[in-house]
């Protein structure tokens, strides 16, 4: 057992080799990509066998979409902390590769969810939107996440910029605990928690089953987003990087 797990750790340390990393993503990424779509096909067709609300019908389906994305938009951003203590403490080779990566598809999550909301809001409400605790912490958690991207580009120097945005990475997650609780803390018309209860689970069986495969196939699809992402920062880099030696060996001794 110990074997296995050195073994393990030895082969997680190994990927922080770049080339290694790469020819890792060559593999498992078609199976990811494989299983994704098959999780959202069985995750979409559960969800239109769901049956409706008894209160809000039809788009009470807007949930399967809307729920995932709104996990996923919180679960992005702890990924990029992780990233940023990695960067800061652990100086790892690709953890602001990660962290940047993962920065615009958390801002594709956060709007999604953001949408699907509003959509879901204005039959239940009788609005499209309105400034209640969870709804404003998300919306500011998509306003980090473009923050985040732009300083990222703002900077020539990747050392520079991957500190910098590691240390704002860091100090925004603590918008990531008042999204989760802000329902528990305020009063707002958002419902509060029905799947993650330390009663169990309040929504019924023939919806939470579809829910969690949605949720599940949604996570698999950030992962592989991120993979990919990761993949295409690495040979941006390598290109940059190339294109400086070039640029050095052409300048007049």
């Amino acid at each position: 057992m110990t074997t296995m797990i050195t073994s393990a750790a030895n082969y997680v340390s190994g990927l922080a080799n770049p080339t290694r990393f790469l020819n890792a993503v060559a593999f498992v990424l078609p199976w990811m990509v494989g299983i994704t779509g098959v999780l959202f096909a069985v995750g979409l067709f559960m969800s239109f066998q769901a049956p409706e609300d008894y209160q809000q019908g039809m788009t009470v389906r807007i949930m399967f979409i809307h729920v995932p994305s709104a996990w996923l938009a919180m679960m992005c951003y702890t990924v990029m902390a992780v990233s940023a203590i990695g960067t800061l403490v652990w100086r790892h080779p690709l953890a602001d590769v990660s962290a940047k990566a993962a920065a615009p598809i958390g801002a594709a999550f956060t709007f999604l969810a953001l949408v699907t909301g509003s959509l879901w809001g204005k039959p239940m409400w009788g609005t499209w939107w309105v400034w209640d605790a969870r709804l404003t912490s998300v919306f500011v958690l998509f306003l980090m996440y473009l923050g985040l991207i732009a300083l990222y580009r703002a900077m020539d120097d990747p050392a520079r910029a991957a500190r910098v945005s590691a240390i704002v990475i860091l100090v925004g997650y603590i918008n990531i605990p008042i999204i989760k609780f802000s329902v528990d803390w305020w009063n707002t018309l958002h419902q509060p928690a029905s799947v993650i209860r330390l009663d169990g689970p309040t929504i019924h069986a023939s919806m939470l089953y579809p829910l969690l495969v949605m949720a599940l196939a949604f996570t698999m699809l950030f992962f592989t987003l991120h993979l990919m992402a990761m993949r295409n920062e690495i040979w941006r880099r390598r290109v940059a990087s190339l294109r400086r030696q070039a640029a050095r060996s052409v300048q007049p001794s």
